[in-house]
């Protein structure tokens, strides 16, 4: 019998693997049914399923699915290679293909199963001790700072940095959410704004480039974001914006903090440097192209630097609130 998982953007039984398509999020809440993967290779591409814990967790559920009509060893291991290699640098993705060739090397469809329905339930677990920690850095009435989105559309539960967020108001502390558009894709505007609203959590929006003026300001008491790979050193990989942001919070005084599962550390990174960062498309740039429209602001033939994420050195970092608990030393 097929498990039943679900989560605020994934859902998994009887009917296959469904996933909230979060390029049309904030204005509409479409489910896309995954096909094989290959299929999901595409949706994790194109953004339409994002978060480094959601990307493993997508993926595991995929390639298990797949594994129920397509009993073919060969055919499954090229599909798990095809899944580990479709972004570089979310290592959950890596970690959690790995482990799914690892416990299963047969590729035997029943163990596949198992094996992604741990990997669900750890991300759901995993998430609860993170909020759990990091709600105890959160002060009645504190402002707190975020980028990106780190809620339950990147993971299989409350999420990292948002859910520690969460944990603290569902404590009756008063807080306010600043969180930054996150350009040039708009995570935070579209996501973490939409995420904010239907927890009824009070919030403002601002351009990445106003985080400074906010900070100047003295309404921020703690700065949060989330991560897609942390090297044994403890630089972090996160959304672009990221390293602005620590080195705005350690000239302002303001404690910056990395929130993520520890399935998240890559110990055969010795460090930062050694992270591989994806170059995104120019026309991500150029202008917006999603769901809601697309306009142009650039001319067509402008040279673009566009990396994904960027790397946060260790000595920008307060602490790293991990599942295992609030660490201050990497």
């Amino acid at each position: 019998m097929l498990p039943s998982l679900s989560a605020l953007s994934l859902q998994y039984d009887a009917g296959g693997l469904r996933i909230l398509d979060q390029r049309w999020l904030p204005d509409r809440e479409d489910w896309v049914t995954v096909q094989h993967p290959t299929h999901m290779v595409e949706l994790i591409q194109g953004l339409a399923v994002r978060g480094a814990p959601l990307i493993g967790v997508s993926a595991a559920l995929s390639l298990a699915h797949f594994a129920q009509s397509h009993r073919n060893p060969e055919l499954l291991q090229a599909s798990a290679l095809q899944l580990r290699n479709a972004r570089p640098t979310a290592v959950n993705l890596m970690w959690a293909m790995d482990r799914m060739v690892q416990e299963v090397p047969d590729f035997a469809p029943e163990g596949l199963l198992r094996v992604a329905t741990q990997i669900f339930e750890e991300d759901v677990a995993m998430c609860a001790r993170i909020a759990s920690h990091g709600a105890e850095l959160l002060q009645d009435g504190d402002g707190v700072l975020t980028l990106c989105n780190t809620g339950g559309l990147a993971t299989a539960g409350v999420g990292t940095a948002l859910g520690m967020i969460r944990e603290a108001f569902e404590q009756k502390k008063a807080l306010h959410v600043y969180a930054c558009e996150t350009r040039p894709l708009l995570q935070g505007g579209r996501l973490t704004a939409w995420e904010l609203q239907k927890l009824g959590i009070p919030h403002t929006l601002l351009c990445d480039s106003m985080a400074a003026a906010l900070l100047r300001l003295g309404k921020v008491k703690l700065c949060v974001v989330g991560a897609d790979r942390i090297a044994a050193n403890g630089d972090f990989a996160n959304k672009i914006g990221s390293y602005a942001l620590a080195v705005l919070a350690r000239y302002h005084g303001v404690p910056f903090y990395v929130a993520a599962p520890m399935s998240t550390v890559d110990l055969s990174c010795a460090d930062g440097s050694q992270i591989p960062i994806e170059m995104r498309p120019a026309s991500e740039v150029h202008g917006f192209h999603g769901a809601q429209g697309s306009v142009r602001w650039a001319p067509l033939d402008t040279p673009v630097f566009n990396p994904a994420f960027d790397v946060v050195p260790r000595e920008l970092i307060t602490g790293w609130i991990l599942d295992t608990g609030v660490r201050y030393q990497f």
